[in-house]
C-alpha cells in the first residue's frame, strides 16, 4: 500500500476521536516521520508507543491525545498484529509468572534505581494510587491512602501485619509508626529490600526477599498493595490460598490494585515489552473466581480516577528532576517513561482502567463489615 493511502487511513481513524495531524489542538499529533503510519496500522499500541519513543511524533498533550483514543474506543478499529496474537496464546498455554520469571520482571523494572523512583515518587516511594480525596499534593494523598488501608483494616496496638509485594516498605513504615504494629513485608526486588530496610531502620519491621508463593506464618491482617498487578491469572487463585493460609482466623485482607473492564490474558503489548513484563490486569470476574470458597467480600471500592492524578504527578516530579537524573539515563528512556506515565494517565481519565481497594474476610465479619471511605 502507498504512503499516501495510508497516511488517508490514518487521518481518517484519528478524525473519528478529534485528534488532527499537524493540527494546532494540544492533544492533536505533529508526525515527523512518515513510517509512522504504517507502523501504528501494523502494530497497533506496541506500534503507537515504539514510533513516539523513536521520536516519529510528539503531542504537546500525549495524556490527552490517549483519553481521545480510549473514549472513542479507537483502539478496537485497529486489529492487532501477529505478536499481539502470540502473546496471549503463550499466555494461555504458559505460566508468564513463575517464581523465576517474577523475579526476572521486578529486575527489569524495579531494580532500574532507586534514585530514578525517589525522584519521581512521593517522600515515602509509594509507587501505588494516590488518595486524593482532601488532599492537596501527592504526599498527603499517599498518607491518605496508608491512612484509609490501617482504617479499613481496624488496626490495633501490637497486631502483625504482612504486605505481600511491600515494595520500598512505605506501608508497612507508616502503619508501623502512626498505629504501633509490627509488619513483615516480602518483595522479590533486591534494590526495594535494601532501601526499605534502611528507611524502616528501628522500627518493628522486616523486609524479605522472597516470592509470596514461599510465605508462611500467621498474621492478623494481610495487605497487598499494588502487587496483584504482576501475579497473572494462572496464579490467581495460589495468591489468595496463600493470603488465606497467612491469615488468622478473624483477621482481614485488604486487596489493593489495578483492575480492568473485562477479563484478558495479557497486558498492553507495549507495557509488556518496555515496562511490565509479564503483567496482566484482572478482571472482577477473574477476581471472583480466585476468591470462591476462601473468602467473603466484605468491601469493593473503587477508585481509579485518583491514579490519573498521580500518574500526572509522578510525570511532573520526573521531568522537574530531570536535571539530576539525565547523567544516569538516556534521552530514549526518558521519552519512554514519559510516554508510560502519560499513556497511563490518559487510560484511567477514559476510565479504561480502575483501581480497586477490596476487604476479604475468611468467615464474614460479625454483625457486618463498616465500610470506610
Amino acid at each position: 500500500m502507498g504512503k499516501e493511502y495510508l497516511k488517508k487511513k490514518v487521518n481518517g481513524l484519528l478524525a473519528i476521536a478529534g485528534i488532527e495531524i499537524n493540527g494546532n489542538n494540544p492533544s492533536d499529533i505533529q508526525v515527523h516521520n512518515d513510517l509512522f503510519y504504517e507502523k501504528i496500522l501494523a502494530k497497533g499500541s506496541l506500534g503507537l508507543g515504539e514510533s513516539y519513543v523513536d521520536g516519529w511524533w510528539d503531542s504537546e498533550n500525549v495524556d490527552g491525545f490517549i483519553y481521545k483514543i480510549l473514549s472513542s474506543k479507537l483502539d478496537e478499529k485497529v486489529r492487532p498484529d501477529f505478536r499481539t496474537i502470540f502473546q496471549v496464546l503463550l499466555a494461555k498455554l504458559f505460566n508468564n509468572q513463575t517464581k523465576a520469571r517474577a523475579a526476572t520482571s521486578a529486575q527489569k523494572h524495579y531494580d532500574m534505581g532507586n534514585d530514578l523512583f525517589a525522584a519521581m515518587l512521593d517522600k515515602r516511594l509509594t509507587y501505588t494510587c494516590g488518595y486524593w480525596k482532601n488532599a492537596g499534593n501527592l504526599d498527603q494523598a499517599q498518607e491518605n491512602k496508608f491512612d484509609l488501608v490501617c482504617r479499613k483494616l481496624n488496626l490495633q496496638p501490637g497486631q502483625k501485619i504482612l504486605d505481600i509485594g511491600c515494595g520500598w516498605g512505605s506501608f508497612i513504615k507508616f502503619a508501623a509508626e502512626k498505629y504501633n504494629v509490627s509488619c513483615v513485608g516480602v518483595t522479590v526486588s533486591n534494590e526495594q529490600v535494601k532501601l526499605g530496610l534502611e528507611l524502616c531502620k528501628g522500627l518493628p519491621v522486616e523486609i524479605k526477599l522472597l516470592d509470596y508463593r514461599n510465605l508462611a506464618g500467621s498474621y492478623d491482617h494481610v495487605v497487598s498493595l499494588g502487587m496483584f498487578e504482576h501475579v497473572s491469572f494462572k496464579n490467581y487463585r495460589k495468591f489468595m490460598e496463600v493470603a488465606h493460609r497467612c491469615l488468622k482466623d478473624e483477621g482481614l485482607f485488604l486487596l489493593h490494585s489495578i483492575g480492568g473492564n473485562f477479563s484478558v490474558r495479557a497486558t498492553d503489548p507495549w507495557i509488556n515489552k518496555y515496562v511490565f513484563p509479564n503483567s496482566m490486569l484482572p478482571s472482577i470476574k477473574q477476581i471472583g473466581s480466585a476468591i470462591e470458597r476462601k473468602f467473603v467480600m466484605e468491601d469493593w471500592h473503587n477508585f481509579g480516577a485518583y491514579y490519573d492524578k498521580t500518574l500526572m504527578a509522578w510525570y511532573h516530579n520526573l521531568n522537574s528532576h530531570w536535571d539530576s537524573l539525565k547523567n544516569n539515563y538516556t534521552e530514549r528512556f526518558h521519552r519512554l517513561y514519559n510516554y508510560y506515565l502519560l499513556s497511563c494517565a490518559g487510560s484511567f481519565r477514559a476510565r479504561k482502567n480502575q483501581l480497586w481497594q477490596i476487604v476479604l474476610s475468611k468467615n464474614g465479619v460479625r454483625g457486618g463489615y463498616h465500610s470506610i471511605r
